[in-house]
């Protein structure tokens, strides 16, 4: 296992043919022919600045995109303008599903750092998912997936605690840490706090309160972006095992 306590998400790159994250994206269960024309459509390396939009709700959707590095959050705006996010994405994860339901995006998505990404026209995409089997059963997974973390999300914000909330947010990144071999005890959380206080329903100063406490428990050691967990176990315990069995952050489907 490689420590990864000074590596941010933008080193966390991914190739394609030969991508060591294919289970985590949709090259997941295709055969070597079928992979050669999947990697025949795809645009890679589209590179976004850190702020950027990759795109905006009610964008027409032209296409899927994997990140291939750094890392996104995706947000809803309210009918007051408010911005809610609704999750946060890194290499190897798919971005574009929220077009499927009338072919326009419902989210905006935002690069949180420099980020490139390997983008799929849909047009292309549709042709394959009528040519290649493994392709359409791995996107049946994929929503699938996506409704179940919407499910525990719902669960998060409608059920648990404020700390239990974080507890189990930082178990699921330390589990998507580890599925990419990185070090799943010491990463760098690459939104700002504000960002992640959204996303957890809670107010800025209780976020700082909890990493605050959960340092004086010895169950983590923060130092600005950068989290070490100590106590694996009670972090576990913290977040009573919600996040047990899940292989994506609890989101919104993006």
């Amino acid at each position: 296992m490689r420590d990864n306590s000074n590596i941010s998400l933008s080193q966390l790159s991914v190739s394609c043919h030969s991508c060591s994250l294919s289970e985590l994206c949709l090259p997941r269960g295709l055969n070597e022919a079928e992979l050669e024309e999947l990697d025949g459509v795809v645009e890679r390396k589209q590179s976004c600045e850190r702020d950027a939009s990759l795109y905006r709700g009610g964008d027409r959707l032209k296409a899927i995109y994997a990140v291939r590095s750094g890392s996104f959050k995706a947000t809803i705006t309210t009918s007051e303008g408010a911005e809610q996010v609704v999750g946060f994405y890194l290499p190897g994860e798919l971005l574009g599903l929220d077009g499927f339901a009338d072919q326009r995006h419902s989210c905006n998505v935002i690069a949180l750092e420099s980020a490139t990404v390997c983008k799929l026209p849909y047009d292309d995409f549709e042709n394959l998912c009528g040519q290649l089997p493994g392709l359409r059963r791995q996107l049946v997974h994929l929503v699938g997936r996506e409704i179940n973390n919407s499910n525990r999300m719902l669960l998060a914000l409608g059920q648990m605690s404020a700390e239990e909330r974080l507890a189990t947010f930082l178990m699921s990144f330390s589990r998507r840490f580890g599925e990419r071999g990185f070090s799943d005890t010491e990463f760098n959380l690459s939104m700002p706090r504000h960002d992640l206080a959204n996303y957890l329903g809670v107010a800025v100063e209780t976020v700082s309160r909890l990493f605050s406490r959960m340092q004086d428990e010895q169950v983590l050691a923060v130092e600005r972006r950068q989290v070490r967990i100590l106590d694996k176990n009670k972090l576990a315990q913290l977040a009573h095992d919600h996040c047990a069995g899940d292989d994506r952050p609890a989101v919104k489907a993006t």
